[in-house]
């Protein structure tokens, strides 16, 4: 080092530059770079939003926990976790300590993305076309509208539980932060205050992507199609059925996307890598440089295989239900079922399908006695017809449930149902308790490191 260091001064004075050499030494910390620095361009601010999508690639986000962690605790004996992981156990036995870490992981990595997109909304007078302002204000309002609404239905009570005007939400940070402050102990929002923002942010999203039309790749980035999406899914988590039905006739009546001829299809790849099929309206994009599939670390048998699937869901399929292909089912009963659906080490993560969009419609129309788009009927006939099953030729709520179950099984969507549903899931440990759908077991805790950061925030009943 005394070499190294005598050497550098004695190349210094015999150039005469010891000054420079010496400014070269002084750098500034480059582990944070202020907004007003690094967001100075149209080029920067693209930049920092594709920063917003590597975020929601994380396995906190919907790389996986978001999706696994939901169905987990909505669980009533369709799976079990037979992993070592204490967190998601917790989870499955809706028994969660307020340090758990998955739970802390998802709240942590959720307010750094909204923290991004908050950052790019506060610079699109940066971007230097309006189709290019457009088109960046959509996206990131669509992602932000996303987390938010999935941060409410984890760590909140259900819209339809209580009332959800005095209710506690999630905070709502809708501006940058760059420093700690007193201002940065903020309050939770009411769940009303949540929902309204979300779909404030994603009216103004859809009407802004509609206007830059954007060409990008099938559900690489979020479209106009993929906010409609969105917006399906509030409304019927909301009650609002004929919002619903209408958001999903925009996305089906585009003609864009069309249903993956067999459903296995969808979710299978001969290699490593599994890219967004015809059916894809969003997906979170997976490869071996960038982001994270951990619903194949903990489903697949090729890697942890932490979650088994029991007969109880395997025996709500009909006799001939192509679906049950991505089940490995040993005819000898002597070894665990286990999913296919996320064997591809590199699948993309399918968010919003149209097949969803169907079945949301299906439910919406059925439920409000309206045929916007199509009759109930026809639309899950659609979906029974590419699992290869006969057509119905009556319809009640309990089959679109069950086809709706059977669809989307192991995707997210059973805790969302579950609540809006109002039916009941059961703690079956050593003594099995039934826990209607609006238990505060179902519910995360606000993570303890936030609680003791900030005064401000109310822990959830139960913690």
């Amino acid at each position: 080092m005394k070499k190294i260091l005598f050497g550098l001064i004695t190349a210094c004075l015999l150039t005469g530059t010891f000054t420079a050499c010496n400014s070269k030494l002084d750098v500034e910390p480059t582990d944070s770079i202020d907004a007003s620095t690094a967001l100075t361009t149209s080029a920067d601010v693209e930049a920092a939003l594709i920063g917003c999508y590597a975020g929601i690639q994380n396995a906190e986000a919907y790389g996986g926990y978001i999706q696994l962690m939901s169905d987990l605790l909505a669980d009533n004996g369709d799976i079990s976790f037979v992993g070592t992981f204490i967190p998601p156990n917790q989870i499955v036995r809706k028994q969660i300590l307020r340090d758990n870490g998955f739970v802390e992981a998802i709240w942590v990595n959720a307010y750094n993305v909204i923290n991004r997109t908050n950052t790019v909304l506060s610079n699109l007078d940066k971007l230097d076309t309006p189709a290019k302002q457009a088109r960046v204000e959509g996206e990131a309002k669509f992602i932000r509208s996303l987390l938010y609404f999935d941060l409410v239905r984890l760590y909140a009570r259900a819209w339809n539980d209580g009332n959800p005007t005095t209710n506690p939400g999630v905070p709502l940070v809708l501006t940058p932060t760059t420093v700690i402050t007193a201002e940065s102990q903020v309050s939770r929002n009411t769940v009303a205050q949540v929902y309204e923002q979300v779909l404030t942010d994603l009216t103004t999203a859809e009407a802004r992507l509609i206007t830059a039309n954007p060409t990008n790749n099938n559900g690489f980035f979020a479209n106009r199609y993929a906010v409609a999406a969105l917006l399906s899914r509030v409304y019927l988590q909301q009650g609002r059925f004929a919002e619903s039905a209408a958001a999903a006739t925009r996305v089906i009546s585009s003609g864009r996307y069309t249903l993956v001829p067999e459903y296995a299809d969808e979710f299978s790849s001969p290699n490593d890598l599994l890219a967004n099929s015809t059916e894809d309206i969003f997906a979170v994009q997976v490869s071996s440089q960038s982001g994270v599939n951990e619903l194949n670390t903990f489903y697949s048998v090729n890697r942890r295989g932490d979650v088994n699937i029991n007969e109880q869901l395997i025996n709500l399929f009909e006799p001939g239900d192509e679906r049950l292909d991505l089940f490995l089912i040993d005819p000898t009963g002597g070894d665990p079922t286990y999913s296919g659906k996320y064997d591809v080490l590199y699948g993309n993560i399918k968010l919003f399908r149209l097949a969803e969009m169907y079945l949301n419609r299906a439910e919406s129309n059925f439920r409000a006695g309206t045929t916007t788009g199509a009759r109930p009927l026809d639309d899950i006939n659609i979906i029974r017809s590419r699992a290869g099953l006969n057509p119905l030729t009556t319809l009640s709520i309990e089959d679109i449930l069950k086809e709706r179950r059977l669809e989307l099984a192991l995707e997210g969507f059973r805790l969302g149902d579950l609540k809006r549903n109002q039916e009941s899931t059961v703690d079956l440990s050593s003594t099995p308790v039934v826990l209607p759908y609006n238990s505060p077991r179902l519910i995360f805790p606000i993570p303890l490191r936030e609680i003791n950061a900030n005064p401000n925030l109310v822990q959830n009943e139960g913690y």
